[in-house]
């Protein structure tokens, strides 16, 4: 059901992913068919040699910079992110991601079009919060604390000023609400006890660099 690890999308071209653990390997081939008979879609690649890399949920595409966040660690490797960036033609910052708890990118990140961030900091090593910091500035920083974070709050679906996830403190949604956007917290607890939530549940297809 987590579609978002079945590939990373842009401009109409799919890489797609190569999982770590065996348990999820038996899922690529029906991505791949999948996405070769999806309409709208000009390419659909694999990844070269045996670099592993767990699409979308890992690769996050950050409209207002242009560019995609990588998670790296856990799931996805490093090298993965050179390779991203060559493939699309759009830079592609990887995150080292140090706590266990946080696997993929899309369990602690969230980058809205706005250019706000929500992120749970002490997901990522300290090379990885210095990269964040860089591109992205205070006043567009949602920090979650653990408790947020823990409830997936950051693994959240946006789109025309919308912003869908599976819980939300009053704290978090004043913070998302103040930006502009409208919260809609749906029940999606069947899908947390496996490991993800709204933003895993979906495979964009349309975003353009």
């Amino acid at each position: 059901v987590f579609t978002a690890n079945a590939a990373i999308v842009l401009d109409g071209k799919a890489l797609l992913s190569r999982f770590r653990h065996p348990e999820r390997k038996p899922e690529e081939p029906v991505f791949a068919d999948a996405l070769q008979e999806q309409a709208g879609l000009d390419a659909v690649e694999a990844l070269p040699g045996d670099i592993i890399q767990e699409g979308a949920g890992d690769c996050i595409w950050d409209s207002y910079r242009g560019q995609f966040w990588m998670g790296c660690g856990p799931r996805s490797d490093r090298a993965a992110a050179d390779v991203v960036a060559d493939y699309f033609a759009v830079e592609c910052v990887a995150l080292e991601l140090a706590d266990p708890s946080f696997y993929h990118l899309d369990t602690a990140f969230c980058a809205l079009p706005t250019g706000d961030v929500i992120y749970y900091p002490q997901a990522f090593s300290t090379a990885a919060r210095g990269a964040i910091e860089e591109r992205v500035a205070p006043t567009q920083r949602i920090a979650l604390d653990r408790a947020e974070a823990s409830q997936f709050s950051a693994n959240a679906l946006s789109f025309d000023h919308c912003l869908v996830l599976s819980s939300c403190t009053d704290t978090l949604r004043a913070r998302i609400e103040e930006r502009g956007f409208t919260v809609l917290a749906t029940p999606l607890h069947a899908f947390l006890k496996s490991g993800g939530s709204a933003c895993c549940l979906t495979l964009r297809l349309d975003h353009r660099s």
